[in-house]
């Protein structure tokens, strides 16, 4: 099958080559592995996202740092896509990018919520119902993921409150995704991900690969195929409706597009 293959690659002006393999020959198995290293290529993406590192930079100069991460990010993903035999290599590159993501947060964002290690209770949906919930204004993916969530699967006649401050949440709103909130970062999981735990929605495969677009939007990690299509969407949205009401009515619609998607390719 192999030949075949290889025959028509040279047919068509290609240049392939078979490489026959013993399975028990460990040492020739690490050579053939060694061909695919990617250690000096995550090398040098290391050493410039440690040269991004944002400790002094100008708040006035975090748009030029952020386009610089998307790069980074692309050019991660170009490795990791060529990195057959991952390593070390690659954990460290992609932990050298999220402390980076995370550090521009920290500056561009102070009141996102840090994560808390704590058991996540399962909880009943009929009791969360016709609720007031409230989260930080001008919302970003893990907030509106949360909201449409909310809405679709939780309590159909929630209410929003948007804060200026977290501080200002009322006693009888249930707060999300900022500290000390009902529902925020627990562990690795970003909001979204905790209220798929909290009421027992982590079943749904649809509403898991939504998890992981958010996931990898909000904090990084594990690259997902459409997270480039969606952060291009939700960006242009919130510049073009100053409401988050209607931002929120707005986005609803391509989270609603997507769990559809999602269904049909799991059918």
């Amino acid at each position: 099958m192999l030949q075949v293959q290889a025959e028509d690659v040279i047919a068509g002006g290609g240049n392939a080559h078979i490489l026959t393999l013993d399975s028990e020959n460990q040492e020739q198995q690490k050579v053939f592995e060694q061909l695919f290293d990617r250690s000096a290529d995550y090398a040098k993406l290391i050493e410039t996202i440690q040269q991004a590192a944002p400790l002094s930079i100008r708040l006035d100069d975090f748009a030029k740092l952020q386009k610089q991460i998307h790069r980074l990010r692309k050019d991660f993903e170009s490795i990791a896509l060529q990195d057959f035999f991952p390593g070390a290599a690659r954990e460290q590159a992609a932990s050298a990018l999220e402390d980076l993501e995370h550090s521009v947060t920290d500056r561009l964002s102070p009141d996102e919520p840090h994560a808390v290690q704590r058991r996540i209770r399962r909880l009943q949906i009929e009791e969360y119902q016709g609720r007031t919930w409230a989260t930080r204004q001008r919302p970003w993916i893990d907030r509106l993921a949360s909201a449409w969530l909310i809405q679709r699967f939780i309590d159909c006649e929630a209410r929003f409150i948007w804060l200026i401050e977290p501080g200002e949440c009322p006693a009888y709103a249930l707060g999300f995704d900022f500290d000390g909130a009902a529902f925020t970062h627990i562990g690795a999981k970003v909001t979204f991900e905790v209220l798929l735990a909290s009421f027992g929605l982590a079943k749904d495969a649809a509403l898991n690969r939504i998890g992981a677009l958010v996931h990898y939007l909000d904090v990084g990690g594990i690259p997902v195929l459409e997270a480039a299509g969606l952060e291009t969407l939700i960006r242009g949205m919130r510049q073009r409706w100053s409401s988050d009401d209607d931002l929120l009515i707005e986005t609803n619609k391509i989270f609603d597009a997507y769990y559809q998607a999602f269904l049909g390719n799991d059918e």
